[in-house]
Order: C-alpha cells, then structure tokens, then sequence
C-alpha cells in the first residue's frame, strides 16, 4: 500500500528548491523512522533525522496524518486500480481474496499503520480520510461483485472487510517474522465470510 514515490501535481504550488529538498529530507527520514519505530514515533525524531526544525517540518505536514498522506496516498490510489482491475477479473472471490490480501500487505508496512488508516476510514476531519474513502469505496465494488456471484456471505459489510484485513496486518505486527502468516490469517478469514448453501 506504501513505498510510493513522491511526485508533485498539478494542482501545488510552485515550490522553492530549498523547500523542496527540505519536504524530501522529511519524507525520507519519516520512512526510516516510522520504519524503525512505528507511525507512533516522535515527530521530533523525524525532524532531527532530517536535519531540520520541527517548525519546518509542521510548515510541510501540519499534523501526523498529513506526513502520513504523503507517505502512503499513493499506495491507496494503487489499491483503488487494482480494485477496478479485478473487477473484471473471472472468479470474484479470488478478486476479492487478491486485493484483501494487498491492502492487508500493505497495512504491515509501518507498524501502528492499520490503527491509522482504519481512523483515517472513520474520521472526516483526518487528512488520510479522502485516500482511505476512496480505498473502501473501490473495495467496497469487489465485494458487492463477490456477493452478487454468491461467493461470499451477503450481510457483510466493507467496514467489517476493511476490520478484518486491518486485523491481519496487525496480527503480523504482533508475530513478526512468522513465514506465511498473512496467508493463513487470510485463508482463514476467506474460509469464515464464504457464502453458506
């Protein structure tokens, strides 16, 4: 879901070089240190490995979940192709089992990232809130697709999906280094939202 390159749109302003090496300095050092410590990690921490002050870094990313944004929006945008992607894909349960398994990949990247984005899910006022909307939205297609095929139950809903896969990487942080985890917790978790004849 993370590990996405930083590029500048359109719609931003103009930014000086030195503000610009600045902004990457954070993001860089945000990845180290969110990787090492979890999104938890002191703001400050990120600031000094940066070798800024933490006023420069509160001018490029005013709260965590702006830092976090920036850290990860692209990988949410990648969640939301590939869930239009599977939409055509030939068995809807194995789409819907192929991208649970992505957003719960990429929910283990930093540790304290699936408290994070399920927050970002429910909270309007978060900066994350836009991507993670746009994630249950998409997601929210390929489970109806996988409903409609018979299969998987039909009274579940995408929070409870979203819950589940956030589940599973939060377990992984908890067991780190078990091989296959993800995929057990996964085909557990497929097994227990099948359809029943």
């Amino acid at each position: 879901m993370v590990k996405a390159t930083e590029t500048p749109t359109s719609a931003e302003p103009a930014m000086r070089a030195d503000a610009r090496r600045n902004r990457d300095r954070v993001l860089a050092a945000a990845r180290t240190v969110f990787s090492e410590q979890g999104t938890d990690a002191s703001l400050r921490d990120v600031a000094r490995r940066a070798g800024v002050g933490i006023g420069t870094l509160y001018r490029h990313f005013p709260t965590r979940e702006a830092l976090l944004e920036a850290l990860i929006g692209h990988g949410f945008d990648r969640l939301c192709a590939a869930a239009d992607e599977l939409l055509t894909a030939p068995s809807p349960g194995d789409a819907l089992t192929t991208w649970l398994h992505d957003f719960a990949v990429g929910s283990a990247t930093y540790r304290g990232l699936p408290a994070s984005v399920m927050s970002g899910v429910q909270d309007e006022g978060s900066e994350l809130h836009r991507s993670c909307v746009s994630m249950r939205a998409a997601a929210a297609r390929l489970l109806t697709r996988a409903q409609e095929a018979g299969a998987v139950r039909s009274d579940l809903v995408i929070e409870e999906l979203l819950t589940l896969g956030a589940a599973i990487a939060w377990a992984n942080e908890q067991i780190p280094g078990r091989a296959n985890l993800t995929d057990r917790l996964l085909s557990l978790t497929m097994q227990g939202i099948q359809h029943r004849q």
